[in-house]
């Protein structure tokens, strides 16, 4: 069964040769998985994930989350910060939606995560839409802003270019884990072994974007650190401290 709840409204709120590191055109969409090993829904959607991932156009991401480690089985890769984010994320669309397994695409649209054609529809229509989504105008922002990271050697140059007048946001790094192969021993997915898709392990922000063109330097030990495989990059609009709109993405080879 699908685990909801809504949004309290008092509820604080967040969170060597070089090449790019995404070959060929900007992701047409980012989906962040929020999955909880003490979930039955949600093994569909993580396998969902696996499968998105391998499309090179989507950036996709499971983000483990800590609230139903009550029910018996207190999950093994999950951080209190994923689930601050999904609730800072309801909080900026207003719906007060928070449930597992939630896909939430582009920062702005969010669809049951195991409901592939939501999820495309949401990556496709981008502005578009009414429930689960935010205001329309700037959901049409989302993946409009170009990024290029060039890899030498582990350490990373991400340049950001101009954007339009008064546009702001946050870059961060996410560190990846490309696989973990979970075997659950209580609560509702007793007995199961569940394969995680890149799992964050660490978010990293590296500084602020005020629409002007510009250059941050990221070392190896902040792009991958150790326990992980690759790294997503976002610039990712804030509303009132809380993340939005992804402006723009990019992510290292093999995730």
């Amino acid at each position: 069964m699908t685990k909801r709840f809504a949004l309290v409204p008092t509820l604080a709120c967040l969170m060597a040769i070089s090449f790019p590191a995404l070959a060929g055109n900007a992701p047409r969409g980012v989906v962040e998985l929020f999955t909880s090993q003490g979930c039955s829904s949600c093994p569909p959607a993580d396998a969902l994930l696996r499968e998105l991932a391998k499309d090179t156009s989507i950036v996709a991401i499971s983000l483990p989350v800590t609230y139903w480690d009550y029910l018996g089985w207190k999950d093994t890769l999950a951080e209190k910060a994923f689930s601050k984010r999904q609730r800072a994320y309801a909080e900026t669309r207003g719906d007060g939606q928070i449930y597992t397994p939630q896909a939430v695409i582009n920062g702005s649209r969010h669809a049951l995560g195991s409901d592939r054609k939501s999820i495309e529809a949401a990556i496709a229509n981008k502005g578009e839409g009414e429930k689960g989504n935010i205001d329309k105008s700037l959901a049409k922002t989302a993946l409009t802003i170009p990024l290029d990271v060039t890899d030498n050697a582990g350490a990373l140059k991400i340049a950001v270019p101009q954007g339009q007048p008064g546009q702001t946001a946050a870059l961060w790094i996410l560190a990846v884990s490309r696989s973990h192969n979970v075997a659950i021993g209580r609560g509702e997915n007793t007995g199961r072994t569940v394969v995680y898709t890149n799992v964050v392990r660490r978010i990293t922000k590296l500084g602020d974007w005020s629409g002007q063109a510009m250059t941050i330097d990221v070392s190896p030990e902040a792009a991958k650190p150790p326990g992980t495989d690759g790294y997503v990059v976002l610039l990712q609009a804030v509303d009132n401290g809380r993340p939005s709109v992804i402006l723009g993405a990019a992510k290292s080879d093999g995730l």
